[in-house]
């Protein structure tokens, strides 16, 4: 094994800063493969780091990418934003290279790019206007980011109030870049209103929050997986108690559960980044040690080939797999509920 050539397997980062400890722990799924033969000879990571959307540029990300194709990536995880997951996905198709991105979105699968859902722009709205609806709230403010996120979570958020019978009695459109959102607070309290809804990336909940908290404004608040930021920055988690959202990750996942345990880090690591992290080296093992012949077009079939492996992200349950035209990785119950009470992220029964 040790005078075969490495297997390279690029990441797309597209926000600048540390990604190393998702990476890490898929790395350390595929060297476990390696090491007990699974894998018949070394895989090495290589890791582009790039400043997407909607801070940075598509640009960035297409360079990004063209970085890992001339590096001879068999295979591209990545990247993480939806914005940016749309370039990649032409991207994938053009260079027929086998992708797997962990967006939101639905609209960055494709015949050559695969889909790890960390949420559902699609999905989550649903399971919020059920929420409320179950709650007995009628009349919701929205505010929503004025990007393709804010936009493909909006409409499939006001299609779920017109089945639950929720009316929306305003929207506001917002940067997903916000600095100051005091205007919007002011006009968004005026109205009557059972509780606020936001729906976008996240970056604006920040600066939504603390507008709300300078206002003394207080509603019932529901979010989608925006507020999976709290875990980067806890400063802004202080703004959001009571707020409920979007997750991902379960407390009653027993693998989840025994992974944490065997971490040194595993009482203060974001049990997000252990998950996501161990689905997709398995995913990536499955792939690589699956393809009959090491070439894009063989990993590729061995993707669609992939079935009911148990999922580390989600509610028990939840599995893994892909298939002919079905690029979305986690089946069941891998969105649900919980809510920020003093500083900590707790489920919604």
């Amino acid at each position: 094994m040790s005078a075969a050539k490495p297997i390279v397997v690029g990441v797309l980062g597209d926000r600048p800063g540390d990604q190393s400890a998702l990476v890490g722990v898929m790395r350390d799924v595929v060297d476990a493969a390696v090491a007990s033969g699974r894998i018949d000879r070394p895989v090495q990571f290589v890791v582009d780091i790039t400043d997407g959307l909607p801070e940075g540029t598509a640009a960035s990300v297409t360079a990004g990418f063209h970085r890992l194709v001339a590096q001879d990536a068999l295979v591209i995880m990545g990247p993480t934003v939806t914005d940016n997951g749309l370039v990649a996905t032409e991207l994938a198709d053009e260079f027929r290279i086998p992708c797997c991105n962990w967006t939101g979105s639905d609209r960055t699968r494709s015949e050559w790019m695969f889909h790890y859902q960390i949420g559902s722009l699609e999905e989550e709205p649903h399971l919020i206007a059920g929420h409320l609806a179950s709650l007995g709230h009628r009349r919701v403010a929205l505010v929503q980011d004025r990007s393709p996120i804010g936009n493909r979570y909006g409409s499939f958020f006001e299609n779920a109030t017109e089945r639950v019978g929720l009316q929306i009695t305003s929207k506001t459109l917002i940067s997903p870049v916000s600095s100051d959102l005091s205007q919007t607070v002011r006009d968004v309290r005026h109205g009557e209103i059972d509780a606020l809804v936001y729906l976008g990336l996240g970056l604006s909940a920040g600066t939504l929050g603390r507008a709300m908290a300078e206002a003394d404004w207080h509603p019932p608040v529901f979010t989608n997986s925006a507020l999976m930021f709290g875990y980067a920055f806890p400063e802004w988690v202080k703004n959001w108690e009571g707020w409920t959202y979007v997750d991902a990750w379960s407390e009653k996942n027993t693998r989840l559960q025994e992974l944490l345990a065997a971490r040194p880090d595993g009482a203060t690591v974001f049990p997000m980044t252990v998950a996501a992290g161990d689905d997709m080296g398995r995913l990536l093992v499955e792939a690589l040690a699956g393809a009959e012949i090491l070439t894009r077009a063989a990993v590729k079939e061995a993707f669609e080939r992939i079935k009911c492996l148990p999922a580390t992200l989600g509610e028990p349950g939840t599995t893994l797999g892909f298939g002919h035209w079905d690029r979305a990785a986690l089946k069941g119950g891998f969105i649900l509920l919980r809510q920020w009470v003093g500083g900590r992220s707790v489920p919604v029964s």
